[in-house]
C-alpha cells in the first residue's frame, strides 16, 4: 500500500481548489477525528466506525465550540467555510484524493441542509435577555 504524506497531498488539492484554505482541511480532518473518537465513548465500542455526513456535522459543530468558542463562526468564514455544505466539499476532496475513505452510500447531498451557522456558532454566545423588572409603586419606593 502506498504511503501518502498528508501536507504534500493537501498541496495538490490547493493547487487545483483555492476555495478553502489549508486551516479548513485540517479543521475538517481534526473535526473528524473528534466525532469518531466521541462516538465511541458514546457507545463504549474499542474501535473507531465510519460516521455519516449528519453525524460529522454536528460533531463538527461541537468541535469547532469547544475548540474556538465564540470565535467558531468568524475563524470557519475566515478559511472559507459558510455552510454544511461546505464542509462535504472538504470531506469529498479529500476522499477524492485519497485522504479519506467513504461508503458507497456517501455523499455531498449527506452534507446538505445541516444547520444555520449563526444560531450554531453565534446564538450560544449572545446575551440571555434578563427578565424585566416590574416598575416599583409609588407606596413601595417611599416605605423602603
Amino acid at each position: 500500500m502506498q504511503q501518502f504524506d498528508y501536507d504534500e497531498v493537501l498541496d495538490l488539492i490547493l493547487a487545483k481548489e483555492d476555495r478553502f484554505l489549508r486551516e479548513a482541511y485540517h479543521f475538517v480532518r481534526e473535526g473528524l477525528d473528534f466525532t469518531q473518537h466521541k462516538m465511541a465513548r458514546m457507545s463504549g465500542a474499542k474501535d473507531l466506525r465510519h460516521v455519516s455526513g449528519q453525524e460529522l456535522t454536528d460533531g463538527m459543530r461541537q468541535y469547532a465550540l469547544e475548540t474556538y468558542g465564540p470565535m467558531a463562526k468568524l475563524l470557519l468564514n475566515e478559511w472559507g467555510i459558510h455552510s454544511t455544505e461546505d464542509f462535504g466539499e472538504i470531506v469529498f476532496y479529500l476522499v477524492e484524493n485519497n485522504l479519506l475513505a467513504k461508503t458507497e452510500n456517501d455523499t455531498r447531498e449527506d452534507f446538505a441542509g445541516g444547520y444555520d451557522f449563526d444560531e450554531a456558532f453565534t446564538a450560544p454566545y449572545e446575551p440571555k435577555a434578563r427578565p424585566e423588572k416590574k416598575p416599583q409603586s409609588p407606596k413601595a419606593k417611599r416605605s423602603k
